[in-house]
């Protein structure tokens, strides 16, 4: 069964730090490009940051030297650290991979496989 799994969100005063994690199985992982986007209440959903099979990074400015998005595919695993988080960094949270597109775009349609996301909430 092919699935992701979201863990790590929660709540943290602004300045604080969280780590996400995405597990990830019944599919070759470490193949394919992963990436983190985010979706507020009444917002689109954001594409943040993603990771191409060989670990090139890309970020959204919104989250660029703040957030850190890594991969361990000898244990299926996708992170997201964050740092100085701000209250307008609250929002669902969601792993998702590109299996077909190359990572080429932050297009959530690009993104054919989605986790069920976790939440993360910042107070000021």
């Amino acid at each position: 069964q092919v699935q992701l799994v979201e863990s790590g969100g929660g709540s943290v005063q602004a300045g604080g730090s969280l780590r996400l994690s995405c597990a990830a199985s019944g599919y070759m992982f470490s193949r394919y490009c992963m990436g983190w986007f985010r979706q507020a209440p009444g917002k689109e959903r954001e594409g943040i940051a993603k990771i191409t099979s060989s670990g090139s990074a890309t970020y959204a400015e919104s989250v660029k030297g703040r957030f850190t998005i890594s991969r361990d595919n000898a244990k299926n695993t996708l992170y997201l650290e964050m740092n100085s988080l701000k209250p307008e960094d609250s929002a669902m949270y969601y792993c998702a991979a590109d299996i077909w597109f190359g990572c080429v775009s932050f297009s959530s349609a690009n993104f054919r496989l989605w986790g069920q996301g976790t939440q993360v909430t910042v107070s000021s």
